[in-house]
């Protein structure tokens, strides 16, 4: 079925927004109430609902609630992070169709969702709602859940646009990022998704970035989004991120959510008749939520969602997403020797399946491990089980001795521990790396008790105890949604092979990572500090040793990389393929997730020493082989420059890394690049040494730095003089050190000839 895209309703939305007055106009780029946006149903435009959703969709009751407490059911599928330790795009894709299907039955509109922020440090409150550290990774799974939605006919809302990075005082904390790194690092998926995808809406950020509020913000609204990347569609606030509404509209600010009623309305009515607030402005504001309006209409056409296949998809998302961190003496499937298993930790009979907020999800059922293991296991086992720990985080002496008891009474045990429910949650961040004193208790006693103990973690983000580095066995789980309890069985059982893979590096401690120092920021500033180095950039730069690496992942196979080759049809080009053949030399059919990385093997700038740019996940049979091909462009290679405010490859060698983790790479193969970007524009405090490599730059200016200095230069020295002492001298200078000498009009000549 194809459906309605908001651009193809412009001219009748425009043709609408033409009989509105001003009044009318002010209030329709405002919500009617906490959900909804204003109808006019006299003039045939009707209002649109908006829902969260990056997990599953949180429809209220009513649009005039929150409904924090309670939504419509429906199904919760895995929370992002767990969507994203699949790195399957394609699977991805169908999570977002199934949601998009659930809404329309619904009759919501936009889905409020993904959310793309970069996972700057493992802390971060809401990191479970968002993709990855890697912003390669985020934006390509960001495509297939747009894609999947909006292939349903309804909307997405593309968030928080930009750098926003803590849950701390998030409404009021300033975001400083440097140019370079805002660009590299968190506009990449916003960018990626944008452009590839077409998102109804994006939504901007609370947060202020580098001094302006998000809602504000002309260059990110505009600038960016809309000159640069072509976005022709609706921004809306995050619900309550609007600082001024006049402001916001000048900045490209379409819509404002929640409703404020008629406070803001009067402010952008009297900016108009002042004449502080073109009528311009709010006349496109109101045709992109007139046209976002529309384009919901023509596509609702509510059907009933199979809530079954659904619930069957939801739990193949919690199977592929699962990442087997270590498996030592294959205890995982359990074999034939495991007669009796320990199943231990309340999380097995009442598990965490999703993060707290607004993306909270009301399931329309939930599997727990328990029950699914007794199930699928026909008793060929006897299970037995001890809880371990209550619904808080307090240390119960008499049930940790209990499970241990209970656990070397068995021949394996499964141990459920994590983090529990209001921890990891919208608004606040976590205070450090460690799980609760009850389940960390609890993990120690049991391990002790029974070396045969399969951890199965639950969590949204990086933890770590001292216990995980004796463990045998951790399956994690993440937040794994409503199928969550029969992933785990299966996995458990054997009946599946865990195929996930980390989006995001585990650190020993919280020191390891690169924002450390800048996290949480204080005092309402938020420094960036560590620029680009976020995540395994930061570990591998500064040769730290992860608990667990960026990528990896175990399963119930092996896989052997080889003959890798590069193909680049006109040399020098960037436009490079980069093909590896991948076996599966186990004894079962598996899924391998093969990385490619790029190097750069001598930069000017400050690069992390590799960064992903390509992958995909490949199932083979045992003894099946199968090539991969990564098409490669310019953007795999470059870096922003900041003196041209653009992308720019840096001439020479590149070595491509294929493996299957970032800390387990297999093959190398090196290729050259000739350099592309423009050259920065020549001035007066233009280094001396930027001119030596201008056609004829060294011949121009060797006379002007001989007179300056005295020195004997010439065109055939002037290179290795000048890189010496006079090296980074401004060109302007030269008229300084030679007491006029040399004039500025001489200089002004020098630099007008060599402009580029």
């Amino acid at each position: 079925m194809t459906h309605v895209h908001p651009t193809e309703r412009i001219a009748d939305a425009r043709a609408l927004v033409a009989k509105l007055s001003t009044e009318e106009k002010a209030r329709l780029v405002i919500g009617r109430d906490t959900y909804t946006t204003v109808p006019f149903d006299e003039i045939g435009l009707p209002s649109a609902w908006m829902a969260d959703g990056p997990h599953g969709l949180r429809k209220t009751a009513g649009s005039g609630a929150l409904g924090m407490g309670g939504a419509l059911p429906s199904t919760c599928f895995p929370t992002s992070v767990m969507l994203a330790s699949t790195w399957n795009p394609e699977l991805v894709r169908r999570v977002g169709a199934a949601i998009g299907r659930e809404a329309r039955a619904r009759d919501v509109q936009v889905l409020l969702g993904p959310g793309v922020n970069v996972k700057r440090s493992p802390l971060g409150g809401r990191n479970f709602e968002y993709y990855s550290e890697d912003p390669y990774l985020a934006g390509e799974l960001a495509v297939a859940f747009i894609d999947g939605v909006q292939g349903e006919g309804v909307g997405t809302s593309l968030k928080h646009f930009a750098a926003n990075s803590q849950e701390l005082d998030r409404m009021i904390t300033d975001s400083q990022v440097d140019e370079r790194t805002l660009r590299e690092t968190y506009l990449p998926a916003f960018e990626a998704a944008v452009t590839r995808a077409r998102p109804w809406t994006v939504m901007c950020a609370y947060n202020l970035l580098n001094g302006t509020y998000c809602s504000e913000h002309r260059e990110l609204l505009t600038t960016i989004l809309r000159d640069e990347w072509g976005f022709e569609g609706l921004v809306v606030s995050d619900w309550g991120a609007v600082d001024d509404r006049v402001a916001g509209l000048r900045a490209g600010l379409d819509l404002e959510m929640p409703g404020s009623g008629p406070y803001h309305a009067e402010l952008v009515v009297d900016a108009v008749g002042e004449s502080e607030l073109d009528e311009s402005a709010l006349d496109e504001a109101a045709v992109s939520v007139a046209a976002m309006a529309l384009a919901g209409a023509a596509n609702s056409e509510p059907e009933p969602f199979d809530e079954d296949a659904h619930h069957h998809l939801a739990r193949a998302a919690a199977i592929e997403g699962s990442v087997l961190l270590k498996n030592e003496g294959g205890l995982l499937p359990l074999g034939d020797g495991a007669k009796r298993v320990a199943v231990i930790g309340r999380f097995a009979m009442r598990p965490r399946i999703q993060g707290a907020g607004s993306s909270r999800v009301n399931p329309t059922r939930t599997d727990n491990a328990w029950d699914e293991l007794r199930a699928l296991d026909d008793g060929a086992r006897e299970f037995v089980f001890a809880e371990g720990y209550g619904p808080n985080t307090t240390v119960d002496g008499a049930m940790i001795e209990a499970a241990a008891r209970v656990a070397a009474e068995a021949d394996v045990a499964l141990l459920f521990v994590g983090i529990p429910a209001g921890v990891e949650a919208e608004g606040q961040d976590r205070e450090g790396l460690g799980l609760p004193e009850a389940h960390d208790a609890l993990a120690k006693a049991v391990l002790a008790a029974q070396p045969n103990t399969v951890v199965v973690l639950t969590c949204g983000a990086a933890v770590y105890s001292p216990w995980m580095e004796g463990a045998r066995a951790i399956l994690l789980t993440s937040l794994a949604g409503q199928g969550g309890g029969q992933a785990v069985a299966r996995i458990a059982l054997g009946l599946d092979s865990p195929s996930g893979r980390l989006a995001e590096t585990f650190p020993r401690r919280a020191e390891d990572t690169g924002a450390f120092h800048d996290f949480p920021g204080r005092d309402g500033i938020l420094r960036f500090g560590e620029g680009v180095f976020v995540g395994y950039r930061w570990l591998d730069a500064h040769g730290i040793e992860p608990l667990f690496a960026f990528g990896h992942g175990l399963g119930y196979s092996e896989f052997t990389y080889s003959d890798i080759r590069i193909e680049q049809p006109v040399e020098g080009s960037a436009e490079v393929t980069v093909r590896v053949t991948v076996t599966n030399t186990g004894k079962r059919a598996a899924a391998e997730v093969v990385q490619l990385y790029v190097h750069d093997a001598v930069s000017t700038a400050a690069r992390p020493p590799q960064e992903l740019k390509g992958f995909e996940k490949l199932s083979l049979a045992p003894g099946e082989a199968r090539e991969v091909a990564f098409q490669l462009g310019e953007r795999s290679f470059a870096t922003w420059d900041t003196r041209t405010h653009g992308w720019r490859i840096e001439g020479g060698e590149f070595e491509l890394r294929v493996g299957a983790s970032s800390r387990d790479i297999r093959l190398r193969a090196n290729v050259w690049l000739a350099g592309t970007g423009g050259r920065p524009a020549l001035t007066q405090l233009t280094p001396i040494r930027l001119f030596l490599d201008l056609p004829g730059g060294a011949e121009a200016i060797a006379p002007l730095v001989a007179r300056a200095f005295g020195a004997n230069i010439n065109a055939e020295n002037a290179r290795q003089t000048l890189l010496g002492m006079f090296g980074d001298t401004p060109v302007g200078k030269l008229s300084l050190f030679s007491q006029g000498t040399v004039t500025h009009a001489e200089i002004g000549s020098l630099i007008a000839a060599l402009q580029p």
